[in-house]
């Protein structure tokens, strides 16, 4: 391994594709080679977050995620270091989850709403990739995800959408899209993009691993 790993940083809207290609791009890669890390493991506890102005509780704000704690994580990793990190669990927002293991690897990516609007975070990345949808089509597919996964009420999701979601993508996430190296859009399908990051990435990490 080189000195240092090659850091992706991957952002986008909400249900915009990102877990999908994320999991897509893990089935390419073996552990040793590429390491993935989640702003969603870095989420406070619920009773740490700012509710609106109906008293319910917004997650859609940086300051809802201990972004600190993740830039100095992602940092140690960059150093070859492993970290340690509780997993965040959505459905029992107060609970510590299982305690997980992140491994440095010659590929690091690092994924989450407000990876690149945090100057700490944004500035470690090598290479910064923004996945995009259009609004009605990420919406269908939030509306599919957390009434079938998160047991959230339909009208609730909404409400969620209109009064947390897009604004704080307009004003946390959209100003950024233009600073990242590669825009995907992501409305139909990722294919093409996928093979051409995997085959990049491999070729980075077969680098690092001669260097």
């Amino acid at each position: 391994m080189r000195d240092k790993p090659f850091l992706v940083g991957i952002s986008g809207g909400s249900a915009s594709g990102k877990t999908s290609f994320l999991n897509a791009l893990k089935e390419r890669f073996s552990e040793k080679q590429l390491c993935i890390v989640s702003q969603d493991n870095y989420y406070k506890l619920a009773f740490e977050h700012q509710l609106d102005e109906n008293g319910h509780i917004n997650f859609d704000l940086p300051e809802c995620v201990d972004l600190d704690a993740f830039a100095e994580d992602l940092s140690r990793l960059h150093k070859n270091e492993t970290i340690y990190r509780h997993e965040y669990r959505f459905q029992h927002k107060n609970q510590k989850g299982d305690l997980l293991t992140f491994n440095p690897a010659p590929i690091i990516v690092c994924e989450g709403l407000f990876i690149f609007y945090y100057e700490r975070i944004f500035k470690q990345f090598d290479l910064k990739i923004f996945i995009s949808a259009e609004e009605e089509i990420a919406l269908e597919r939030r509306l599919k995800r957390d009434v079938a996964e998160r047991n959230i009420n339909e009208d609730f999701v909404l409400y969620q959408w209109k009064n947390h979601v897009l604004p704080s993508y307009r004003k946390y996430l959209l100003p950024f899209m233009a600073q990242a190296d590669l825009i995907i859009n992501n409305n139909t399908h990722f294919n093409n993009s996928l093979q051409v990051i995997s085959d990049f990435l491999y070729n980075k990490q077969s680098i690092s691993q001669e260097g």
